[in-house]
């Protein structure tokens, strides 16, 4: 796979170097020569030009690219890239990066946007994650379709404890896609009985997030 990552600072390099232990190929675009830190991702090819301009892009081959990845530290950039990537070059997949929560309504498709990642909002929900145990918390939403990932944690007072998965009446919308059991990822079935402390991890979509958290016993 070849993903161009527009954005060369330590977010993009950081993805950079992940997408290139996993054996993809990677093109890092930055318009600021101090951004040139080639020697710290050296297996990534580089580019210096503003990827905001339709010359650049061009010049980073984006019609043979898979995946872009909008990371600068400038929302309208990564708005304006993802724009450019899906409209002019019909790029399968584009993930752009959110710096401002207040400007996440505008990462949709109607921007290109397939993914939006909002850092400072996915922190919260981690944190949120890491105390919250008897209550439905939302980790991030996939932009096309408004489906969210959320996880529940069962507490020893939820009526989930102890029936199966096959009893749970979940809403139609609404889908258990793992339970995480200590350290360890359970594809669920339908006989596989819940426990105090598992964690759940559903695809949802909002309006069934209120029945969801009912069934579970949500405070």
């Amino acid at each position: 796979m070849r993903v161009v990552i527009a954005g060369a600072g330590i977010v993009g390099r950081s993805i950079a170097r992940e997408l290139l232990a996993n054996s993809h190929r990677v093109l890092l675009v930055d318009r600021s020569p101090a951004a040139m830190k080639i020697t710290s991702v050296p297996d990534a090819q580089w580019l210096l030009a503003d990827a905001c301009e339709i010359s650049s892009l061009d010049e980073a081959e984006l019609t043979d690219c898979d995946v872009v990845v909008a990371a600068t530290g400038d929302d309208k950039a990564n708005l304006v890239v993802s724009l450019l990537a899906k409209t002019e070059y019909g790029v399968p997949r584009t993930v752009a990066r959110v710096n401002n929560p207040k400007n996440e309504w505008l990462f949709d498709e109607a921007w290109g946007v397939d993914v939006a990642v909002s850092t400072p909002r996915l922190m919260t929900a981690l944190v949120e994650e890491a105390v919250s145990v008897g209550e439905l918390v939302r980790l991030f939403t996939f932009q096309q379709g408004r489906t969210s990932m959320a996880e529940y944690t069962l507490d020893t007072a939820s009526p989930a404890v102890g029936r199966t998965v096959g009893q749970l009446p979940l809403p139609a919308d609404a889908v258990l896609v793992a339970i995480v059991r200590g350290d360890r990822p359970i594809p669920p079935t339908p006989d596989d009985v819940l426990e105090a402390g598992d964690h759940l991890m559903f695809l949802s979509v909002p309006e069934v997030e209120a029945e969801l958290s009912a069934l579970l016993g949500a405070r």
